[in-house]
Protein backbone atom coordinates (compact mmCIF):
# COMPACT_ATOMS: atom_id res chain seq x y z
CA UNK A 1 0.00 0.00 0.00
CA UNK A 2 1.61 3.68 -0.81
CA UNK A 3 2.36 5.45 1.95
CA UNK A 4 0.32 8.87 2.49
CA UNK A 5 3.21 11.31 1.95
CA UNK A 6 4.11 9.43 -1.66
CA UNK A 7 2.44 11.26 -4.60
CA UNK A 8 -0.95 10.05 -6.29
CA UNK A 9 -0.06 7.55 -8.81
CA UNK A 10 -0.55 8.84 -12.13
CA UNK A 11 -2.83 6.92 -14.43
CA UNK A 12 -3.03 8.11 -18.39
CA UNK A 13 -6.25 7.35 -20.51
CA UNK A 14 -5.70 5.64 -23.31
CA UNK A 15 -7.04 7.73 -26.85
CA UNK A 16 -10.27 5.77 -27.30
CA UNK A 17 -12.26 6.35 -23.90
CA UNK A 18 -14.99 5.80 -26.08
CA UNK A 19 -17.90 2.95 -25.47
CA UNK A 20 -16.09 0.61 -27.93
CA UNK A 21 -13.21 0.58 -25.33
CA UNK A 22 -14.71 1.27 -22.41
CA UNK A 23 -14.09 -2.54 -20.57
CA UNK A 24 -10.38 -1.89 -21.35
CA UNK A 25 -10.62 1.65 -19.97
CA UNK A 26 -12.20 0.38 -16.66
CA UNK A 27 -9.46 -2.49 -16.18
CA UNK A 28 -6.72 0.30 -16.05
CA UNK A 29 -9.03 2.32 -13.91
CA UNK A 30 -10.08 -0.56 -11.53
CA UNK A 31 -6.14 -1.72 -11.55
CA UNK A 32 -4.82 1.34 -10.63
CA UNK A 33 -7.31 1.80 -8.09
CA UNK A 34 -7.36 -1.01 -5.89
CA UNK A 35 -3.29 -0.49 -5.67
CA UNK A 36 -3.19 3.11 -4.65
CA UNK A 37 -4.42 5.49 -1.58
CA UNK A 38 -5.07 8.08 -4.41
CA UNK A 39 -5.27 8.11 -8.09
CA UNK A 40 -4.57 11.27 -10.23
CA UNK A 41 -5.74 10.64 -13.82
CA UNK A 42 -3.95 11.63 -17.02
CA UNK A 43 -6.30 12.97 -19.72
CA UNK A 44 -4.23 14.49 -22.14
CA UNK A 45 -4.53 11.64 -24.71
CA UNK A 46 -8.22 11.21 -24.77
CA UNK A 47 -9.11 11.68 -28.31
CA UNK A 48 -12.41 9.35 -28.62
CA UNK A 49 -14.53 9.94 -25.88
CA UNK A 50 -18.47 9.47 -24.69
CA UNK A 51 -21.08 9.55 -21.85
CA UNK A 52 -19.88 5.95 -21.29
CA UNK A 53 -16.10 7.29 -19.55
CA UNK A 54 -17.99 10.65 -18.09
CA UNK A 55 -20.02 7.94 -16.08
CA UNK A 56 -17.06 5.54 -15.12
CA UNK A 57 -15.11 8.20 -14.11
CA UNK A 58 -17.82 9.66 -12.41
CA UNK A 59 -18.53 6.47 -10.52
CA UNK A 60 -14.84 6.56 -10.07
CA UNK A 61 -14.10 9.54 -8.00
CA UNK A 62 -17.70 8.70 -6.12
CA UNK A 63 -15.98 5.82 -4.85
CA UNK A 64 -12.82 6.98 -3.93
CA UNK A 65 -14.42 9.99 -1.74
CA UNK A 66 -16.00 6.83 0.05
CA UNK A 67 -13.61 4.74 0.02
CA UNK A 68 -10.80 8.13 1.03
CA UNK A 69 -9.04 7.55 -1.95
CA UNK A 70 -9.00 11.25 -3.53
CA UNK A 71 -9.40 10.59 -7.64
CA UNK A 72 -7.60 14.34 -9.88
CA UNK A 73 -8.23 14.42 -12.91
CA UNK A 74 -5.61 16.18 -14.98
CA UNK A 75 -4.46 17.80 -18.17
CA UNK A 76 -8.16 17.36 -20.61
CA UNK A 77 -8.06 16.93 -24.03
CA UNK A 78 -10.13 19.03 -26.20
CA UNK A 79 -11.99 15.85 -26.70
CA UNK A 80 -12.32 15.39 -23.35
CA UNK A 81 -13.21 18.48 -22.59
CA UNK A 82 -15.72 18.54 -25.25
CA UNK A 83 -17.65 15.47 -23.84
CA UNK A 84 -18.02 16.70 -20.50
CA UNK A 85 -19.63 19.17 -22.34
CA UNK A 86 -22.38 17.75 -23.97
CA UNK A 87 -22.75 16.41 -20.29
CA UNK A 88 -23.71 18.87 -18.88
CA UNK A 89 -20.18 19.61 -17.11
CA UNK A 90 -19.94 23.01 -19.02
CA UNK A 91 -20.49 25.43 -16.43
CA UNK A 92 -16.96 26.02 -14.39
CA UNK A 93 -19.20 27.54 -11.67
CA UNK A 94 -20.26 23.96 -11.18
CA UNK A 95 -18.99 22.85 -7.80
CA UNK A 96 -20.65 19.25 -6.80
CA UNK A 97 -19.37 17.37 -9.45
CA UNK A 98 -16.27 15.25 -9.24
CA UNK A 99 -14.90 17.01 -12.71
CA UNK A 100 -12.43 20.04 -11.23
CA UNK A 101 -9.31 19.88 -13.35
CA UNK A 102 -6.19 19.85 -11.62
CA UNK A 103 -3.98 22.26 -13.34
CA UNK A 104 -0.51 22.01 -14.14
CA UNK A 105 1.75 23.00 -11.08
CA UNK A 106 -1.27 23.23 -8.59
Amino acid sequence: MQHPTEPKRLLRLPADCSIVAIRSVYDLIREAFSRQNSLEIDCSSVAKVDVTSIQLLISTAKTGQAQGCPVVLTAFSQSFRNALRRAGFANAAMTDHPFHEKKEGG
